[in-house]
């Protein structure tokens, strides 16, 4: 986002801000207008109602994944490694979108599930085509999803006392290697 954020971002980082935190119910129109410092005239001009500041959030979150799997994509340590070492950066833009989205999707917003599922089925389709295999695949996919999962547990995940978390991640894509070798020896599924 710019350093000054329009009036309509402020909004909807407030909406955001407040699906993180307080969950749907919490992030009515009257909180976020107190959030982001504006009017409710101000917010109705740029947003008519929930559903449009839901709308808006769900096409953020895919401005955003769209541009981390170009990044995934080209990596050239590959698409599996990109993704374990991105797992545990915690905070991001597209982190904050990715939890205020499975927000809605709890409250059983079904375009919110839609782009949730588009957004998993695009990250495993990658990691698929790297690897060849699905079972590995997969297997590197919920070792990204555990691995981000733990790293926003208070305490975070288990790893040696005197250990970082970038020595810790640094063992895991030890393991990334070791998956892609093992499914390079694997005949393709036809």
């Amino acid at each position: 986002m710019p350093e000054h954020p329009s009036t309509r971002d402020r909004i909807l980082s407030a909406y955001e801000e407040l699906l993180i935190n307080e969950g749907p119910r919490g992030a009515t129109l009257d909180a976020v207008v107190t959030l982001a410092g504006v009017s409710k005239g101000g917010l109705l001009y740029h947003f008519k109602n929930k559903e449009a500041l839901a709308a808006a959030l769900i096409a953020r979150l895919e401005d955003l994944a769209a541009a981390d799997m170009r990044a995934m994509a080209a990596d050239p340590e590959g698409p599996s490694r990109y993704l374990v070492r991105e797992s545990v950066y915690v905070g991001s833009p597209l982190d904050r979108a990715l939890i205020g989205v499975v927000r809605l999707a709890q409250a059983s917003d079904p375009e919110a599930s839609a782009v949730l599922e588009r957004i998993h089925r695009s990250w495993m389709d990658l990691i698929l085509d790297e690897m060849g295999h699905p079972g590995i695949a997969r297997a590197i996919l919920l070792l990204g999803d555990g691995l981000y999962y733990n790293e926003g547990l208070p305490g975070g995940w288990p790893r040696e006392e005197d250990s970082s978390t970038k020595e810790s991640v640094a063992e895991l894509l030890e393991v990334v290697n070791v998956l892609k070798a093992h499914a390079a020896g694997i005949p393709q599924p036809h």
